[in-house]
């Protein structure tokens, strides 16, 4: 049954730094935050799922102020347990269509967190209330995984990403919808659990399109936060969009 939280309640969010703890390594947020803050240029910068402060919380402690949308209560309640999580504004809501009282120069969105919009439709809402929120010349920042459907063979739908003693994981994949979904067996203590997660996986071109119904155009597409090119071989990308800056 899905609470209030969507898909990360109580239960997800007290396990969700532990299963995501090689996210968390300063190898892998030090290079974003780093990205961010220059995007960011001295202004505010606008989180959509925040979560539990993976990267606010060091984007803030490089002296950008940050604000986050999330719909989980019980992540954002884990935020507000780490050192600087009560200095940090969070709305509570849909991030396709929450409304924050303020402009920014930066808004963002990491680790495949746009899939989490399971429509194409949210997805390009999301777009327009990013432009909404930005200034102009602001940025758009989306960190998001590349389609990992050449590994599908013909009559095959399932990807596994995870297998070991106690856990395994894998994507299933509906092609004809782009949806698809993460699942999860873990054993812990003797006993089996498992959770499912929906998505959308999109495409940089569509992606693109959302932008450009919004009022954005693309600045950069890098293939990770070291701005290593973007390749056909890319398993995801990193694309910024700008707002443009209406002439006087």
């Amino acid at each position: 049954m899905i609470d209030q939280d969507g898909y990360f309640g109580e239960r997800v969010a007290a396990r969700y730094d532990e299963s995501s703890r090689e996210m968390a390594d300063p190898a892998v947020v030090e290079p974003a935050v780093d990205t961010l803050a220059q995007l960011a240029d001295g202004g505010r910068a606008l989180e959509l799922g925040i979560g539990t402060g993976r990267i606010a919380l060091p984007l803030a402690a490089r002296g950008v102020p940050v604000h986050g949308i999330d719909l989980s209560r019980a992540m954002v309640a884990r935020l507000r347990e780490k050192p600087g999580g009560d200095a940090i504004g969070v709305t509570i809501g849909d991030f396709a269509s929450t409304r924050v009282d303020a402009s920014f120069s930066l808004a963002y969105i990491v680790f495949n967190t746009i899939m989490n919009l399971t429509t194409q439709a949210a997805q390009v809402a999301c777009f327009r209330n990013v432009a909404a929120h930005l200034q102009p010349g602001g940025r758009f920042v989306v960190e998001v995984m590349m389609p990992d459907l050449r590994r599908l063979p013909p009559g095959q739908d399932v990807v596994p990403f995870h297998v070991s003693e106690t856990r395994w994981a894998y994507d299933l994949y509906d092609v004809a919808t782009q949806s698809m979904s993460s699942n999860y067996v873990e054993v812990v203590g003797g006993r089996g659990g498992f959770r499912s997660i929906p998505f959308r996986y999109v495409w940089p071109a569509e992606l693109d399109l959302m932008a450009q119904l919004a009022g954005l155009h693309l600045q950069h597409r890098w293939a990770g936060w070291q701005r290593e090119p973007f390749t056909s071989d890319s398993a995801q990308h990193v694309s910024v969009w700008e707002k443009p800056v209406l002439p006087d």
